[in-house]
């Protein structure tokens, strides 16, 4: 009936799902968290682009992320009001294999023949597939994220403010640093950040006639970016969130290491010396990239790049990793992965689940991913593409900034962008470039080659209970 009365099709992706029947007869609820800068998902270009093309209506219940986390267990919970799917469901390993078990879940792999982008995917890419198995009864029961840049291993980078550096020199409370060192690349040893932050700290950096109100150091506790783990490189500990790292082989807590009671110790010296600023550890990521604009407050910050931070970006230097009291010299190595599972979950009361498959399928198409990343064609994106046929983005409009224009007009989500794409479909938005080339200059150099990311590794039922006992 799908084909014969409503036209389904799943084959050519520059046709129609469905036929004008099939559009007007046939519909999917979804269900999403979206971020408060977000525009409705029905209001968005994209999401009525893809209908244009694909005949396919989704009906779109955005609400906050708080309420999310609210509502979810009452969602899964109630088999009489559920969704058709949910976007961003952000089910973890454990989550995925209680409810697939119960049979609440769709194994989107019995469904792979009406999907050709994501089973080409996972037929080039068995890496990607053995993240998102469930290892219990080998099938996938959700749709995943795919963002491949190479930025996720090191998510912080340290800046410095240059005016507030010279004035530290010039005061003499520096030393062993001059005029012509503050350039991008800077290494400082322990001491001499300890003493640039204690004058920071004493003195009325930014000249409004408060010596309160400057932030020696500043970063967003437990984030993941912008974090408090290159700080454990002065003590040679390569840390991250988790506190989970492969070196040389095996999987090590660093919790467990000598030197992380030394470096904790260390840290919390600079916190109790007013050195590093307390807001720290309890503001919020957006409250820490609001206090950098406007008057300046930051005399060192963690994050990817200045231009987010602060509104006088060119007055920041990016600084090599600091150099411990040993010599050390590391970085962190975080466990972000690139590979996001969970993403999107189908319920199995969903009708035409082969419909909405094929749908969500168009997803993974590089163009289609870039547009749900990034923004759409026409607001985000050039019209016309450059000399090699690759999306271009168009200049910011004046009163926003790049995040505030992605977050309004780009729903994220489930997306396939690696190497075939940032080489031949889009191009890399220049904040992108920027972080890759600082990274590459300034981060990269400092990891050590025995040291690995341990990525999410699948377990069954058992194993999680007897890791969740653990942790607890």
């Amino acid at each position: 009936k799908l084909v014969s009365e409503y036209g389904f099709q799943w084959t050519d992706p520059t046709k129609p799902i469905l036929n004008d029947k099939g559009a007007q007869e046939l519909s999917f609820n979804v269900y999403s968290s979206k971020n408060a800068s977000a525009k409705d998902y029905n209001d968005m270009k994209i999401m009525k682009d893809l209908y244009e093309s694909t005949n396919v209506f989704v009906n779109w219940e955005n609400v906050s992320e708080s309420i999310y986390s609210q509502q979810k267990n009452l969602i899964f919970g109630n088999k009489d009001q559920r969704p058709d799917a949910i976007y961003h469901a952000g089910m973890g390993a454990g989550e995925i294999l209680k409810y697939a078990k119960r049979k609440v879940l769709v194994p989107i792999s019995d469904y792979l023949d009406y999907m050709p982008n994501f089973k080409k995917l996972l037929e080039e890419r068995p890496d990607i597939k053995a993240q998102i198995v469930n290892v219990e009864d080998g099938k996938i029961y959700s749709l995943p994220r795919i963002e491949e840049m190479g930025l996720l291993q090191n998510p912080n980078i340290l800046f410095l403010n240059r005016a507030w550096t010279q004035a530290a020199i010039d005061a003499g409370a520096l030393t062993g640093v001059t005029a012509d060192d503050l350039k991008d690349g800077l290494a400082l040893k322990y001491d001499q950040m300890e003493a640039l932050l204690t004058y920071w700290r004493d003195n009325d950096m930014n000249g409004n006639g408060k010596a309160d109100d400057e932030r020696p150091l500043s970063f967003v506790y437990n984030n993941w970016q912008g974090n408090q783990c290159d700080l454990y490189g002065m003590f040679g500990i390569n840390d991250n969130l988790e506190h989970r790292i492969i070196v040389d082989g095996k999987v090590t807590y660093t919790v467990q290491d000598p030197r992380f009671k030394e470096a904790t110790n260390f840290i919390a010296d600079w916190v109790t010396k007013g050195l590093i600023d307390k807001a720290s550890f309890d503001q919020s990521q957006d409250v820490f990239l609001a206090n950098g604009k406007g008057t300046e407050k930051y005399g060192a910050f963690y994050w990817w790049e200045s231009e987010t931070v602060v509104s006088n970006p060119e007055n920041y230097i990016t600084c090599a990793p600091l150099i411990g009291p040993d010599g050390s010299q590391t970085v962190c190595i975080s466990n972000n992965p690139e590979v996001g599972a969970g993403e999107v979950v189908i319920f199995s009361e969903c009708q035409n689940v082969e419909v909405l498959l094929a749908y969500f399928d168009r997803y993974y198409d590089p163009v289609i991913s870039a547009q749900i990343n990034y923004g759409p064609i026409g607001i985000v994106y050039e019209e016309e593409r450059d000399e090699k046929g690759m999306l271009v983005q168009k200049p910011v409009p004046e009163g926003l900034t790049t995040d505030e224009l992605r977050l309004q007009n780009a729903p994220l989500g489930i997306i396939y962008l690696g190497e075939y794409a940032w080489n031949n479909v889009v191009n890399m938005e220049p904040r992108a470039k920027l972080r890759l080339d600082r990274l590459t200059a300034y981060v990269t150099p400092y990891m050590p080659a025995n040291v690995k990311q341990c990525l999410t590794m699948p377990f069954t039922s058992d194993e999680l209970n007897v890791i969740a006992n653990l942790e607890t």
